[in-house]
């Protein structure tokens, strides 16, 4: 089985930062993409940014230039760094990780628990 373990949410006031981190352990053979999303009540779950395993990313379009997704291969980490908070940044952000693993080298995709970002104006 994989795991993921989130941290780094929080409360921060309009214009503040905050850093997200998600760690995966388990039976991992190799990590693919890497990725953030978050989601609001009553609204779907949308993307933030995600990153390949050759470092490639990708960001929404209401984040670019103010997120910056990173990752650690050796800690099999993926990093969420947000500069200039707004209050619509509010949400549950997830990590979601797509991993080969176990003796199989099969192909999963799992999500993380959720960390509760607040951006108070």
């Amino acid at each position: 089985q994989v795991q993921l373990v989130e941290s780094g949410g929080g409360l921060v006031q309009a214009g503040g930062s905050l850093r997200l981190s998600c760690a995966a352990s388990g039976s991992i053979f190799s990590i693919r993409a890497m990725g953030w999303y978050r989601q609001t009540p009553g609204r779907q779950r949308e993307l933030v940014a995600t990153i390949t395993s050759g470092g490639s990313t990708k960001y929404a379009d209401s984040v670019k230039g103010r997120f910056t997704i990173s990752r650690d291969n050796a800690k099999n980490t993926v990093y969420l760094q947000m500069n200039s908070l707004k209050p619509e940044d509010t949400a549950v952000y997830y990590c979601n990780v797509v991993v080969i693993y176990g003796v199989t080298m099969s192909r999963l995709e799992v999500w993380g628990q959720g960390t509760l970002v607040t951006v108070s104006s």
